[in-house]
């Protein structure tokens, strides 16, 4: 069901707890109608699709399609405790701003860690169940969440949050795994900001230009486009091994030659190109990586035959085989979305690994599957960046480097508001330090020249 009404317009303001809405000006040229859509089948899914393609940070987990298949095939539903509510604004019959919203009754799936505020709510007799959720289920990647048209129709996509948050009497809202600009309009509304960290992998090479003595301090990135120096995409793998310590690089060989050794040999398969057995054979995989964690699988197996069907064009499968036998699989999402960062429109590739599986033990195979053979991928076609997921300090050996990444949050209970807004400071003072502690580990050389 979806439920509208005319948004107040210049002049209005919603002050729940630690919120600071106000209406802009820009935005009351023409009413403003706000939805709330329990089914994404509710929202035009090419007016979706098109506000996307807008933004500065896009993923393909954002898409309708993506969205839709999570609720379509009982992944993400009220009865796995994501109940949707959808949040759009329309002015003039067009889309100008919509986020997924969801009521969830817990906090599995989301990846930024909150059991310790719902506990301490239950120690003090109140409910932290239900809260709102702005977020794509089971996806921790970083990207835009708060779609909007521009900075006016944000703000007033945050007010209608608010505005709703209130009505409904959750106790908290947060924005999972935000882009810059809905970070900055969070902040202007009030929300807390909480900090984590994610190792990604770029596609850029060091080099030493003219009048450049030394690469930059180990840990730093070096500057695109700086006069005399920079940076440029790796040749090859070998190129890519040929930036790193001398230590980090003979591990990462001896731990290709053990897979080689074991007669493990690789399928790439992307689009259209991955068949049924295929899915078939990674949902096998995927579904007992979770079993011997002792949990099902959040996503099910018609989620992927969706994905399949509606967004081939995302997908990259690496299917390891041992004597003819199909024996681990990584599934790769990718991305292609003119990116407006920087103020100028250019296409940038991203990778993203998502989900990993073996039916069979072999030494070294999972840095294989997940990391060396996508990386190998992503430098042949020109990838710019690959991201690795939640967690895994791991992955700095193999030159995924540590990035920050950003969440809001607002708590309805002045106090408990207080008491998070006291922890996260200290919090993010110690992800900081952490930060700093991991750029000092960089497994990048410093004294590389071409």
């Amino acid at each position: 069901q979806a439920a509208e009404a005319p948004e107040k317009t210049a002049g209005a303001t919603h002050t729940g707890p630690g919120l600071n809405m106000a209406t802009t000006a820009a935005m009351a040229q023409a009413a403003i109608i706000t939805r709330v859509s329990d089914s994404l089948q509710d929202i035009d899914a090419a007016a979706w699709n098109a506000l996307l393609a807008l933004q500065r940070h896009p993923t393909p987990f954002m898409r309708h399609e993506y969205l839709a298949a999570l609720e379509a095939s009982g992944s993400a539903t009220p009865h796995t405790g994501w109940a949707a509510r959808f949040l759009t604004l329309w002015q003039n019959g067009e889309l100008v701003a919509a986020c997924p919203l969801y009521l969830k009754s817990h906090s599995y799936g989301e990846y930024v860690f909150d059991w310790a505020w719902a506990n301490a709510h239950t120690e003090h007799g109140l409910p932290y169940y239900p809260k709102a959720l702005v977020a794509v289920p089971f996806t921790p990647v970083p990207g835009t969440r708060l779609m909007a048209r521009d900075a006016a129709a944000r703000t007033a996509l945050l007010q209608a949050l608010n505005a709703w948050c209130n009505e409904a009497g959750v106790s908290s809202l947060h924005v999972l795994f935000a882009a810059d600009e809905d970070l900055d309009a969070c902040t202007q509304a009030g929300l807390m900001q909480r900090q984590t960290v994610q190792f990604h992998w770029t596609n850029m090479a060091p080099t030493l230009g003219t009048g450049v003595s030394s690469l930059p301090p180990e840990g730093a990135l070096p500057a695109l486009g700086r006069p005399g120096g920079g940076s440029v995409a790796y040749r090859d793998f070998d190129d890519f091994l040929s930036r790193l310590a001398q230590e980090k690089r003979k591990k990462i060989r001896q731990e290709r030659r053990r897979v080689q050794d074991a007669g493990v040999t690789f399928r790439c398969l992307q689009g259209t190109d991955i068949g049924p057995d295929d899915w078939d054979f990674f949902y096998r995989c995927y579904e007992r990586t979770y079993l011997e964690h002792g949990n099902p699988p959040y996503l099910t197996r018609d989620f992927f035959r969706r994905m399949a069907k509606h967004m081939p064009e995302a997908w990259l499968v690496f299917i390891a085989e041992r004597a003819g036998r199909p024996i681990a699989t990584s599934l790769i999402a990718i991305s292609a979305y003119p990116s407006s960062a920087g103020g100028q429109k250019s296409l940038e590739k991203v990778a993203y690994g998502r989900y990993w599986g073996a039916l069979e033990r072999v030494d070294c195979l999972h840095f294989e599957a997940c990391y060396y053979q996508p990386l190998q991928w992503c430098i042949a076609h020109g990838v710019q960046r690959f991201e690795g997921g939640a967690q895994g300090e791991h992955k700095m050996a193999r030159a995924l480097l540590p990035v920050p990444t950003h969440s809001a949050h607002w708590l309805a209970h002045p106090a408990f508001a207080e008491a998070v807004d006291r922890y996260l400071q200290r919090e993010t003072a110690a992800t900081d330090h952490y930060l700093e502690h991991l750029q000092a580990r960089s497994p990048l050389r410093t004294d590389h020249k071409p």
